[in-house]
Order: C-alpha cells, then sequence, then structure tokens
C-alpha cells in the first residue's frame, strides 16, 4: 500500500511547505516542484524557486577571483579590521598591566633564541599612542587596497611574514653583547613596511602609477635614520620580506597562483627560520 506525501502533485493532501509544515502553499518551486511558502519563495528569471534551490544553485557557481587569485568579497576588510583591533587591545593591556607586559612579548635578539614567540609578538606592541595611532593609519590605508586585491589568507600570510621578517632583520644586524643585542623592539612597522612593498608590486602588476607609494616607502624608511628609538633594520626586513612574497603573488601564471602562493609563504617562512638558526648558531 503506497503512502502519499503532503503537497505532493496528483494527491488530495493540502500542500504545505517542507521547511514550514505549518504553513499552507499553492505556490510550488520552478525548480523541484516542492510548495513553497512566502518566507521561503525566492523570485526567479521565470517564476519562484525555493531558498533550497537557489542555495544549491549559488553553491555550485564558481567564487569570483582577483586577478591574483583572491576570492572576492563584499564588505569591508576583515582581516585588517581584525588586526587593527588586536594592536589596540594589546595596548590596552600594555597600559593596565605595566612594562612586565610589554616586556614578556617585546623582541629582543637575546631573547629570541629562548623565547621565539616573541619574533611576531612584538609586532602588536607599540610604545605610544602616536605610535600605534601611525602604524594603524598606514595599516588602514594598504590593507584596504591590498586585503581585497590578495584575498584574506594570502594577505594574512603577507603581514605575518613580514612582521617575523622583521624581527630576523633585527637579530641579522645586531651585534652579540652590543647595546643592540639586548635593546628590545616593539611595533607593527615591520609588517606595514611589507605592505607598503607589497602594494608597490601589486600597482606595477596592474600597469598603475607607483611612484607615490614608492616616495612614502622612501620617506618613511628615512625616519628610522633621523627620529631616535626608530627600529630602521625592522623596516627593511619587512619590505624584503613583503616584496618577496608579493612578486610570488602578483607574477605567478594563473593557473599556478593558488600553488605557487602558498609554495612561496612557506619558502619564506623556512629562509626565515634557516637566517634565524644560522645567526644563533654563531653567536651563542
Amino acid at each position: 500500500m503506497s503512502e502519499h506525501t503532503p503537497g505532493q502533485a496528483g494527491t488530495s493532501a493540502v500542500p504545505v511547505c517542507p521547511r514550514h509544515p505549518e504553513v499552507v502553499s499553492y505556490v510550488r518551486c520552478q525548480r523541484c516542484g516542492r510548495p513553497t511558502c512566502a518566507q521561503c519563495q525566492r523570485p526567479a528569471a521565470v517564476g519562484i524557486q525555493c531558498v533550497d534551490c537557489v542555495r544549491e544553485a549559488q553553491a555550485r557557481v564558481p567564487a569570483a577571483r582577483t586577478v591574483f587569485g583572491g576570492r572576492v568579497r563584499r564588505g569591508r576588510p576583515v582581516a585588517t579590521l581584525t588586526i587593527i583591533a588586536m594592536c589596540v587591545g594589546v595596548y590596552l593591556l600594555q597600559m593596565l598591566l605595566g612594562g612586565s607586559f610589554t616586556g614578556w612579548l617585546a623582541f629582543a635578539p637575546s631573547r629570541g633564541a629562548v623565547e621565539p614567540y616573541r619574533f611576531i609578538t612584538s609586532a602588536f606592541l607599540h610604545g605610544g599612542v602616536l605610535h600605534l595611532a601611525l602604524n594603524m593609519y598606514a595599516l588602514w590605508v594598504v590593507g584596504s587596497v591590498l586585503e581585497p586585491a590578495l584575498g584574506r589568507w594570502r594577505y594574512l600570510a603577507l603581514y605575518l611574514l613580514s612582521a617575523v621578517g622583521g624581527s630576523v632583520a633585527v637579530l641579522l644586524l645586531a651585534q652579540p653583547n652590543a647595546f643592540s643585542w639586548f635593546t628590545p623592539v616593539a611595533g607593527a612597522s615591520g609588517a606595514v613596511f611589507g605592505l607598503f612593498a607589497a602594494t608597490f608590486l601589486v600597482m606595477r602588476r596592474l600597469g598603475r602609477d607607483a611612484t607615490q607609494i614608492l616616495v612614502l616607502i622612501g620617506l618613511n624608511f628615512a625616519l628610522g635614520f633621523v627620529v631616535a628609538g626608530i627600529a630602521w633594520q625592522a623596516h627593511l626586513g619587512g619590505a624584503i620580506t613583503g616584496a618577496i612574497i608579493a612578486a610570488g603573488y602578483a607574477y605567478a601564471p594563473r593557473r599556478l597562483r593558488t600553488l605557487l602562493g602558498v609554495l612561496v609563504a612557506v619558502a619564506v617562512a623556512a629562509l626565515l627560520v634557516v637566517l634565524t638558526l644560522a645567526k644563533y648558531a654563531a653567536v651563542l
């Protein structure tokens, strides 16, 4: 004996929406033929489709990609805003907990060998409100351009590796047992310089005039030699790291851009580890 499903064509049962069985609907989806209530109806080119069919069709459509392989996303640059929020949050903790908290996370060549987390945590610390404001403003300006262009994950890899690259440069250029070996370094400047370098390469790749960003890099780098207390080594290391990664992103062939994007990030990370180990092996 067969049993009829409510709403099935050819039966006398009252048609109800599968998602809302308490709602009677005589409107049917043009794709699957099921009854669809007003809440589940979606306008189509011809007639009405149910929300399930619309979702299934959207899942089959390939995600739109930028010229650099990043997934096209609408809305605000989430990764950039998250980094800014983290830096502001960490700065509030610095103000609340005092110098001991900053000293626990800041990078110094003398501490990196036994506490390697400092290579990255130092990029979320800042020495004052002005230092924080300048770095976060620069991060917002370039991040709002780079994150949509590169895609969220490429952008995060670029930022974090540039931050580490800045710390590694501080290590490589420090003299053992000298003042620079024990001086703590903090700030997102190395990562921001990596974004500066990446912006320059992205603009060149797109055929746009990159003179302004080049001048901006030059002026900010020169400040490291004029203003006391600025770690120009971190700027240099971040810029070089960012340039290498961005070159891999920007000039990879289309069919290999995902693979090469991963490989260049992994290769740069491995190189930074090797340079760090070699420096400590030579001095410790």
